[in-house]
């Protein structure tokens, strides 16, 4: 390369990246031998190995993990897609994960979808191209068509789903009951004397979010109280839905007297326009979320939500994939992991009795 400078032109030197073969020059010596020294191969004396090391030290050789990966059909990595790395949710599940594959000489890759169903598939062409050993993900809201999920489970790479998974998949798959927390949180409702319980939820399209609506509406008939349909609301579960979306039921002539809502995130931005509309909590209107994020614990109200376990979930998807590494390589039977869920009761739906 040739830069100028007050002096001229003059030449720049542009380090290249060390191989196996330059290596080899110094050591006058095969670049198979290298190869065969940096992996500790038994046919290479403990002299040439601690040559051959210390040149590959002086020289800052990186080794081409892809390509070593290529070779040996084993790379050590294991792909994770999550929806977003700032929920307290999903980085727990990252940090349970890690501490199990770890431990087994894994390292794990993390990518985001941000919701978004190209990048979902993005991600799983570049750690296929990456060679990971397996892939452990968490749906987009906008996935529906699950092509790309098929193209791992065609290469025979194991495929784990969590929190959000489809059973058209036939996977194996991770999470809570939504069903039956559904279930519950209707229950802790009707216990303070609620009657008219709103529900802003996720897509129906996703199915966490389906049988978190299924299991809402099953407990409603359970206790004989109405199935309002302008109180059932589809949403992405933001901050800026959860205010849009109580915003309007606050706008309704029947206003509701309990919002049960699918998502922290949404249940807080619920919150923020209650508090503006100076809407006491729990005695004029309920609030309920799911997740249990830690700031759910902060705000005031404190927000009574779902516990979801994601240290459990992370270490069960971990250990589901190392069922996969082991002598055989088949794992023959599938998991289907559902925890308990766990209601945290605090002062957002805790009505004085």
């Amino acid at each position: 390369m040739l830069k100028r400078s007050s002096k001229g032109i003059k030449k720049i030197n542009i380090k290249k990246k060390t191989t196996i073969k330059d290596i080899a020059n110094v050591l006058n010596i095969s670049a198979a031998a290298v190869s065969k020294a940096l992996h500790d191969d038994s046919r290479i004396s403990a002299k040439t190995k601690k040559a051959v090391k210390q040149v590959a030290k002086n020289l800052n050789y990186q080794p081409n993990h892809l390509a070593s990966a290529l070779r040996s059909g084993k790379s050590n990595l294991v792909g994770v897609i999550v929806p977003r790395t700032n929920s307290n949710f999903f980085s727990s599940v990252i940090q349970s994960m890690e501490e199990v594959l770890n431990k087994e000489g894994y390292n794990i890759i993390i990518t985001q979808s941000n919701e978004s169903y190209k990048k979902e598939c993005d991600s799983i062409d570049t750690l296929l191209f990456t060679q990971v050993d397996g892939i452990i993900a968490s749906m987009a809201n906008e996935t529906v068509d699950l092509k790309h999920f098929e193209k791992v489970k065609s290469k025979g790479i194991p495929l784990i789903l969590f929190d959000r998974g489809e059973n058209d998949l036939n996977v194996d798959y991770i999470g809570i009951n939504d069903y039956q927390s559904s279930h519950m949180i209707v229950e802790h409702l009707v216990k303070q004397g609620c009657k008219r319980i709103a529900h802003i939820g996720g897509f129906k399209r996703t199915r966490i979010f389906n049988n978190r609506i299924k299991g809402y509406i099953d407990a409603l008939k359970k206790h004989q109280l109405p199935l309002d349909d302008e109180l059932l609301i589809e949403s992405s579960l933001t901050i800026k839905e959860g205010r849009k979306k109580m915003a309007e039921l606050l706008q309704l002539k029947h206003r509701p007297d309990a919002v049960y809502v699918a998502g922290d995130y949404a249940a807080l931005g619920a919150l923020q326009v209650m508090n503006e509309q100076n809407i006491n909590m729990p005695n004029d209107i309920a609030l309920v979320g799911f997740g249990n994020e830690p700031f759910t614990a902060m705000v005031t109200p404190s927000i009574t939500s779902i516990e979801q376990h994601s240290t459990d979930i992370g270490k069960q998807a971990a250990k589901t994939f190392l069922a996969y590494t082991e002598k055989t390589n088949i794992k023959q039977k599938l998991n289907k992991i559902i925890l308990d869920a766990e209601l945290v009761v605090r002062d957002s739906s805790k009505k004085e009795q």
